[in-house]
């Protein structure tokens, strides 16, 4: 689970890896875990136009030293599959040559955000088919979308169990990426590291928390890879100074 590093610490290279949920054609509910199709615009046009490389997680096995890796790395990703990434946030993907990967919670693929009590639709297999896998690298987001922090093993077990089948059943390309629910997983003691190994023996590659820092890659622990919380209130300089420096600015 914990990357042996080949890289100099000195000359490990960032890789910032952004954070988006739902997002919505309506400017005036930008806020909070959504975001404006204006504001998500602003941001993917200055990655483009700021010499950004985006790069889906498989990609991240090919890079054997840093000189491989490429100088402004970024890794995008968007929880929960809403219906609206399809319609707002793929086809700007697309229009700025940008990667993302999405992260599926099972359970309810072709119904509505029921863990938060809500009525936005979620992504069906079939459209969920629909992405090309050259923009869109699909993940792991749970089965029931719960927190890992506060289920047992067994549970977590069962869990990946229903993950799989439903990948296999429904023949998806499901890459071995998990965006931990609400970025609740166990943080101490054995609790964690029998975590940690049932990520190992179900072949998770990386596990993704929140944490808001900026990452150097080979990341220190693979099931602790950090993702920046971009809010749909934040100004594009806001976003700049996350990309680069994390919240630890604030």
């Amino acid at each position: 689970m914990y990357f042996v590093t080949r890289f100099n610490i000195n000359l490990m290279p960032k890789l910032p890896i952004l954070m988006y949920h739902s997002v919505t054609a309506n400017a005036n509910k930008s806020k909070g875990l959504t975001i404006s199709i204006e504001n998500l615009e602003t941001q993917f046009k200055f990655l483009k136009e700021n010499g950004y490389t985006s790069l889906h997680f498989n990609d991240l096995q090919s890079f054997k030293t840093p000189e491989d890796f490429p100088k402004k790395a970024v890794i995008i990703t968007f929880d929960d599959v809403y219906v609206n990434q399809l319609e707002h946030a793929y086809p700007l993907l697309q229009k700025y040559e940008l990667k993302a990967c999405f992260y599926i919670p099972f359970q309810y693929v072709g119904g509505v955000n029921e863990w938060d009590k809500g009525k936005e639709p979620i992504m069906s297999v079939e459209q969920l088919k629909s992405m090309d896998s050259k923009t869109i690298e699909l993940g792991l987001h749970s089965f029931e979308h719960k927190k890992y922090s506060e289920l047992s093993i067994e549970t977590i077990q069962e869990d990946f169990n229903k993950c799989k089948a439903f990948s296999f059943e429904n023949k998806l390309n499901v890459n071995n990426v998990l965006a931990y629910p609400y970025g609740k997983y166990p943080k101490k003691g054995k609790t964690q590291l029998d975590f940690f190994k049932a990520l190992n023996e179900n072949k998770i590659a990386y596990g993704l928390r929140i944490g808001n820092r900026v990452n150097k890659f080979p990341f220190k622990n693979n099931y602790e890879v950090q993702r920046l919380d971009i809010k749909g209130e934040d100004t594009l300089k806001i976003f700049e100074r996350k990309l680069k420096k994390g919240k630890s600015w604030f």
